[in-house]
């Protein structure tokens, strides 16, 4: 409530100066516009009442203001471009026309206005960080928010941001001691304490993540928490909590082959040795993309074309071991029939592919050619 009145007052100021400048400005109707939000009508009142040449920096600044909070972006920059002109080197008029080229998707130009803020103010936390959204690459990123961060270590937007950069980079603690810092201004905040969960893992701090951890799963019961305080549970050999945790994520599939792994180690050091074979066999299976024969079929393909056939069979087949497969059936019967010349292999391949249900209308081609081969072959 006080930023509004203040907000007004600050409004009602600049309408007096308006009145001073000209008698025609109704400030009641302006405050009217800008207490129901109706930027737009405030922008059209005030262009009306302006020449369209002028060159009043506090009539273009309202004008620029309003259809900016209007959502007319074009215009706004007009506007704030020849308050640019008039007044150059502004900071409020550059960030203006950063967030403005930023919301219409210009990041090179948002850029060029944040790195004009920086050079008149090398000591801007704002620009910095606004900066590292738009660098252009991953090095630039980190150094923009790792001035920012030297500027104001407490901002949990640019300390969650440098986190995520350093971890990206397997720079695990500078990671943990950026969170760690805005954390003890704000213990509150779950975001960077489930931002805090992984690096502290990858640097065995396992009693920081399970206290962590088990008081954030109080609050809500996050997968990804779940997942780092699992992994903490399995160092610190309570196996059976990590076997807890990961059957709740199994519960609600979302388990994947790290979760699926931890179990089976979990149930191997607990003797379990029945149920270590099945998450081992579940581990596997996991690993293993529905896709992967596919891949080997097409890296066969590559090895026919460059008449390596005997390598092209050993890739088909490494390719069946991860599940049948119509076209390896087909592939392979081609392959004995017209360059190996093993007519057996090769009317095994084609029933092989017979049996394993082609689609009769979209395959109906290589069914009747492969069934003329086999006639052909016996």
């Amino acid at each position: 409530m006080m930023k509004l009145v203040t907000g007004l007052c600050i409004v009602l100021f600049c309408f007096s100066h308006m009145n001073a400048q000209s008698a025609k400005i109704d400030a009641e109707k302006l405050l009217e516009y800008y207490e129901t939000q109706r930027y737009a009508d405030a922008a059209q009142y005030l262009q009306r009442m302006y020449p369209g040449d002028t060159q009043d920096l506090k009539a273009l600044s309202q004008i620029a203001y309003c259809n900016m909070m209007a959502g007319k972006l074009p215009e706004a920059e007009k506007n704030y471009q020849k308050i640019n002109a008039i007044q150059p080197n502004n900071i409020p008029t550059l960030f203006s026309l950063a967030s403005i080229n930023s919301r219409r998707g210009n990041a090179s130009h948002a850029r060029a206005y944040l790195q004009q803020i920086i050079q008149l103010d090398s000591l801007n936390f704002s620009a910095y960080k606004q900066l590292a959204s738009h660098a252009d690459t991953p090095e630039s990123q980190l150094n923009y928010l790792k001035k920012a961060n030297t500027l104001n270590n407490t901002d949990p937007d640019v300390a969650y941001d440098l986190s995520l950069a350093y971890s990206g980079l397997k720079q695990f603690k500078p990671a943990y001691e950026v969170l760690k810092a805005a954390i003890a201004s704000d213990p509150e905040n779950f975001t960077l304490q489930q931002a805090l969960l992984p690096a502290a893992n990858q640097l065995g701090k396992y009693t920081e993540v399970i206290e962590t951890g088990e008081k954030l799963l109080k609050n809500h019961a996050d997968v990804n928490v779940m997942n780092d305080v699992g992994q903490a549970y399995f160092y610190v050999k309570d196996y059976r909590k990590c076997i807890n945790l990961y059957q709740m994520l199994e519960a609600k599939g979302v388990q994947n082959e790290g979760t699926l792994y931890f179990m089976t180690l979990s149930y191997r050091e607990l003797k379990d040795y029945d149920n270590a074979g099945i998450y081992a066999q579940k581990t596997i299976d996991e690993a293993i993309s529905d896709h992967t024969s596919l891949y080997y079929a097409a890296l066969a393909g590559i090895d026919e074309a460059k008449n390596r056939y005997n390598e092209a069979v050993a890739a088909y087949k490494r390719g069946l071991t991860f599940g049948t497969s119509n076209i390896i059936y087909y592939r392979l019967g081609l392959l004995y029939d017209l360059h190996l010349k093993q007519p057996k292999n090769a009317a095994t391949h084609y029933q092989l592919y017979l049996k394993n249900n082609p689609d009769q209308d979209k395959e109906k081609e290589q069914i009747a050619y492969a069934k003329g081969r086999i006639s052909d072959l016996k």
